[in-house]
């Protein structure tokens, strides 16, 4: 059976990944604006303070991982007060070796391993707002031995270097969004699948991209009438069962298309996409055949 998590993953295309150490002691604060791009970071020892943006300020202690799928603008800080120092995060993400806050002599109050990467996805925005803006885990020794691997592997320059960061951070993801408690993470993919009925209708939905789905159809997989399978399914993904059919359907093909691969998988779903159910899916295949020939013009792309 098809695994959404997998494939929201593969389809992010994690590349170009980027690691070094950084340490803290006194009283210090640096505050970053928002990046944009997904970082990492994991604790190796001593304690810190996050306040990421928009979320609650958070206690980073030994053996606890962070993942911000997006990274919105966020502090870190010493727990004894201090200024903040404001950095810019592309201006920082471009040096080289250990990154030290407060005081310069002595031994650190925490050491970290941080990082950041990059998505190739066209469809990134809308994949990531899938994913929590937090993901923050206690005692997650198994990805900090990955984060340890992102490490020495971004320190050396050996053969292959590139293809072993790629296949290690798209692991690091599926670890940290698999131990992540979807049962109390926001609206979203996480949240879905960890709704036993809702899952068994997202995997047929990665499952059987082309099939003419329809919303009766979905709720039947899930064991659910059609009004409470909509409205259950809106308000745990955070959006219409046939809005995120669409959407998935559209990251698919733009990928293909990227990749001068859409060939028969286009024309399936051209012939098979028909209105299913669902406020505003009358207009299913029109918006699909209008969003691939938009994204064949956007791209340059042009079929033989």
């Amino acid at each position: 059976m098809s695994d959404p998590l997998s494939e929201v993953i593969a389809l992010l295309q994690p590349r170009a990944v980027f690691s070094r150490p950084i340490s803290g002691a006194g009283r210090w604060a640096v505050a970053y604006s928002a990046f944009g791009h997904p970082s990492f970071c994991a604790v190796l020892e001593g304690s810190c303070r996050l306040a990421v943006q928009g979320q609650r300020a958070l206690t980073l202690a030994a053996g606890d991982f962070v993942l911000l799928p997006a990274t919105p603008g966020f502090t870190m800080s010493s727990f004894e007060a201090a200024p903040a120092v404001r950095l810019d995060p592309n201006a920082s993400a471009a040096k080289v070796g250990e990154v030290r806050h407060g005081r310069r002599g002595g031994r650190p109050d925490v050491r970290l391993l941080g990082g950041w990467f990059t998505f190739d996805s066209p469809d990134a925005a809308l994949l990531v707002s899938l994913l929590p803006a937090v993901v923050h885990l206690q005692g997650a020794e198994r990805l900090s031995i990955l984060v340890r691997l992102v490490g020495e592997e971004t320190g050396e320059r050996r053969a292959g270097r590139d293809l072993v960061l790629t296949r290690l951070v798209e692991v690091l993801l599926i670890e940290a969004l698999r131990a992540a408690p979807g049962d109390g993470a926001p609206p979203g993919l996480l949240r879905g699948l960890a709704d036993v009925q809702l899952a068994q209708a997202m995997r047929q939905m990665h499952g059987q991209l082309a099939r003419a789905w329809t919303v009766a159809q979905l709720a039947k997989t899930a064991a659910l009438s059609r009004s409470a399978f909509f409205e259950r399914f809106t308000r745990t993904v955070g959006m219409p069962p046939m809005e995120y059919l669409l959407a998935w359907r559209m990251a698919v093909a733009k990928d293909l298309l990227r990749r001068d691969a859409f060939g028969d998988f286009g024309e399936h779903l051209q012939h098979r996409v028909q209105p299913a159910g669902g406020p505003g899916s009358g207009t299913l295949r029109a918006r699909h055949q209008d969003g691939a020939a938009r994204w064949r013009s956007f791209s340059g792309f042009r079929t033989a």
